[in-house]
């Protein structure tokens, strides 16, 4: 759609009002007319720099990032199985270095536990519930212990089962208060369970280098399949069966890819970067 009449480039609050910055990232469809009009503006001399396919042809910014299960391409268009993110590899031995006092309580083999939701594509219904909640039963059993994070779209009826589990096990559930430990419990995890609704916890889980066990609720799509066929591949994901098998994988994160991607091409526009 067009600019917000409030943002309009010609009022001082406008976000894009000059001067220009040397760099613009932007994300979603609703940033492409503001990306387009600084792009026009500055004459080129902005770099523009567009997350996901804008649907309005490669030629909307001068980088585009997609992911693989997205069809878009061009010469301008860098491609990677997973989304760039920021759970780096600093930030990860931070956590582990000084964790935080109720992770560090949980004893081995530690399981992070990442709850979505329901989405456009998925939906948890009740045998779902009933799959995830008794294989995380069937490792508590075992010994494992559950570092569980949820999202706005948990079902609360997931969200209550997994929690209360957690608790009685000897786990952690962070409840939403005090700072989220969500980096934590990934650096410090023997084996991660994330459901298929998200692709960027998979990505996510992926770039540690410990196996992620990948929970698909009912529903799907085409492109999210596809991605999960290709973390499969790679060997970074396999599919939750309720088992604590822990494996590793070469960490898969595309976060230095699309960076550097966008540092040459600041370089050659003769940006010191």
């Amino acid at each position: 759609g067009p600019i917000d009449p409030k943002d309009a480039p010609g009022k001082p609050s406008s976000p894009i009002h000059p001067p220009f910055p040397d760099l613009l990232i932007a994300c979603g469809r609703r940033s492409v007319a503001y990306l387009r009009h600084v792009r026009r503006a500055s004459r080129g001399r902005t770099l523009t720099v567009m997350l996901r396919d804008p649907r309005t042809g490669a030629g909307t910014a001068d980088l585009i990032w997609v992911p693989e299960h997205d069809p878009l391409r061009g010469d301008n268009v860098i491609v990677t199985l997973t989304s760039p993110h920021r759970i780096s590899a600093q930030k990860r031995a931070e956590a582990r270095a000084t964790p935080p006092a109720a992770l560090e309580a949980v004893s081995h083999p530690r399981v992070a536990v990442l709850l979505g939701g329901d989405s456009r594509h998925h939906r948890f219904r009740p045998d779902d519930i009933d799959r995830l909640c008794n294989g995380l039963e069937a490792m508590t059993a075992r010994g494992s212990r559950l570092m569980v994070t949820a999202s706005r779209r948990t079902p609360e009826t997931l969200r209550t089962r997994v929690f209360e589990l957690a608790a009685r096990s000897g786990g952690f559930a962070w409840d939403g208060t005090g700072d989220n430990p969500y980096i934590a419990m990934l650096a410090l995890a023997d084996a991660i369970v994330v459901t298929a609704d998200s692709t960027n916890m998979i990505g996510e889980a992926a770039a540690t280098g410990t196996g992620a066990f990948v929970f698909e609720p009912s529903g799907g799509h085409p492109k999210i399949t596809r991605f999960l066929e290709g973390m499969a591949r790679a060997g970074v994901t396999r599919p939750f069966v309720g088992k604590m098998e822990p494996f590793s994988c070469a960490p898969l994160d595309s976060t230095p890819l699309v960076a550097n991607a966008v540092r040459a091409a600041l370089s050659k526009r003769g940006f010191m970067v």
